[in-house]
């Protein structure tokens, strides 16, 4: 009989290393959609697409106003090259998922002077 519990308690135990695993994958890509840079970076290159519009549709009189110099379309071009960096970052180094025995460090007040 005790062959046939640790059987079962065998079989628990894959189950629940397989729910942990499933967990895991689940927190790896939760923290990569909120991962900084592609937030960053989609938000520079949607704000890009919106000032190089402005800056090609811009008037002669627009363009007088700020010196010559059509800055909507600069402004979006520099948006569009940093948002597509941010991007790029974000593909090439990706975030490692947590592991499961990674905690955060406890919050402790530094240790004060004379202590």
């Amino acid at each position: 009989m005790s062959e046939s519990e640790s059987g079962s308690e065998f079989q628990q135990r894959i189950e629940e290393l397989e729910r942990i695993e499933e967990l895991e994958r689940q927190s790896a890509s939760a923290s990569r959609l909120f991962d900084l840079r592609l937030v960053l970076g989609s938000l520079f290159g949607v704000y890009g697409i919106i000032m190089t519009v402005a800056g090609i549709t811009a008037s002669d009189a627009a363009i007088a106003k700020a010196a010559g110099i059509n800055i909507n379309l600069w402004s979006g071009i520099g948006m569009l090259v940093l948002g597509g960096l941010f991007l790029l970052w974000t593909k090439l180094g990706p975030v490692p998922p947590p592991r499961s025995g990674d905690r955060p460090p406890e919050n402790r007040r530094p240790p004060e002077a004379g202590e």
